[in-house]
């Protein structure tokens, strides 16, 4: 078969592992030379790189409010709507409350922080962590335009919910409105399929850059915190969600994690829940057979709330750092640090390394030393592309859940190997 034949998620997983062998060679075989800084890592393969990014990025805000306007102004009846939240809240909470009381108990079985080294890396300055009160308070925007122009998911979910529902209670002007927003819609979709043919070159920039710059002789220091946060990061991807997949709504699993390889490479290359939405929505409506009535609505609030693979980093990563110090927590700090875990993720950015701005909130309340995450900085960005394809899976996986109880799942999408093919 020719490259040109090959699905998308094909080209994707050519890229990544391309990438990582020839930017290991660049600077494990050739010495990291000065031409490869100044012309590869640090020229073509980063803008090439950054533009990616800033591709998806450019598609969010718009995606995410038009979609959630077409879906929630369709609803024919808009209280179901309360419904799909609730059910969506719930699961979104239970599979970030296993998560962390997992990485809980791996840190204290494992003691990864026993013995181990402090990383080169120095603390940086990162920008507090907001109260849970003030997230409730800014989930209602005083000005949707600014917070659609920040990237703001919670008052962006918010406002198109509202529009969504004034429009279907409108009457002539309502349904007028709905054709638009549903023609929008269509075009934005086109976009994010023009965008999507541009993965194999983004991911293969990103990937190469990352390889060039991987220095692994940190991971040596803490190299049984990344084998113990990586083992628990694909229990829970690998078995946690396929497991709440069988037991809430009876469908495949192995069809499902099939189907969602395209949202959960672009995700380990991204590292961000935000960036890797579009593709996440066009995977699960075209691959996985979900209505964008549901979607529109899961995925979106699924990015800026659901942090399973960021909680996992952050539990064990508490436990690897009150070890380093030879401090012992107490149940009762355990159980704060689950409950704050959860908490945080409400509202936090979907954005690379934004767990290491939670982990700071999370150490300060327990009286373990802030510094710590020095000890964790050099090797952060491995796990944060892991953590989060863990994260956006986890998105697809309660949305898929919703969709099925709300009859809004074609499962002649679902079961069909070939579906969604077509984008190449």
């Amino acid at each position: 078969m020719s490259y040109s034949n090959l699905s998308l998620s094909a080209k994707i997983f050519i890229a990544m592992i391309t990438g990582l062998i020839l930017g290991l060679t660049l600077q494990y075989g050739l010495g990291s030379p000065e031409w490869g800084e100044t012309w590869l890592t640090g020229g073509i393969f980063f803008v090439i790189g950054k533009i990616f990014i800033n591709l998806l990025k450019m598609l969010v805000v718009p995606l995410v409010f038009v979609s959630l306007v077409t879906g929630t102004s369709a609803l024919s009846d808009p209280a179901s709507l309360g419904r799909i939240g609730f059910k969506t809240l719930g699961l979104y909470l239970l599979t970030t409350g296993i998560a962390v009381t997992m990485a809980l108990f791996a840190a204290v079985i494992f003691k990864p922080g026993l013995g181990a080294e402090p990383a080169a890396a120095m603390l940086k300055d990162l920008p507090a962590n907001k109260s849970f009160a003030q997230v409730l308070i800014e989930i209602v925007p005083t000005n949707p335009i600014s917070a659609m122009a920040e990237g703001q998911m919670l008052p962006i979910i918010l406002f198109a919910v509202l529009l969504g529902v004034a429009i279907t209670y409108s009457g002539k002007a309502g349904e007028r409105m709905s054709g638009f927003f549903k023609d929008l819609n269509a075009v934005i979709m086109m976009l994010v399929t023009f965008v999507m043919k541009t993965a194999p070159l983004g991911v293969f920039a990103l990937i190469f850059t990352l390889g060039a710059t991987l220095d692994l002789a940190e991971f040596s220091k803490v190299a049984k915190y990344i084998v113990l946060v990586l083992a628990v990061l694909l229990v829970h991807g690998l078995v946690v969600y396929p497991s709440i997949l069988v037991l809430l709504s009876g469908l495949n699993p192995i069809t499902f994690l099939k189907k969602m390889r395209p949202a959960m490479m672009f995700a380990f290359s991204t590292a961000s829940s935000n960036a890797t939405i579009p593709v996440t929505m066009e995977t699960i409506a075209n691959r996985v057979g979900v209505n964008n009535k549901v979607a529109s609505f899961t995925i979106p609030m699924g990015a800026t709330i659901n942090m399973d693979g960021t909680a996992i980093m952050q539990g064990i990563a508490t436990g690897f750092i009150a070890q380093f110090y030879g401090i012992d927590l107490t149940i009762s700090q355990y159980l704060m640090i689950v409950v704050m875990i959860i908490m945080a993720s409400i509202g936090t950015a979907g954005v690379p390394s934004v767990g290491l701005v939670i982990l700071a909130g999370v150490l300060a309340n327990v009286g373990l030393p802030v510094e710590g995450i020095a000890l964790i900085l050099g090797v952060d960005r491995l796990l944060d592309m892991t953590r989060t394809a863990v994260n956006i899976t986890g998105d697809a996986t309660v949305t898929t859940i919703v969709a099925k109880s709300e009859n809004e799942l074609d499962l002649e999408v679902f079961n069909n190997p070939l579906a969604g093919q077509e984008t190449k």
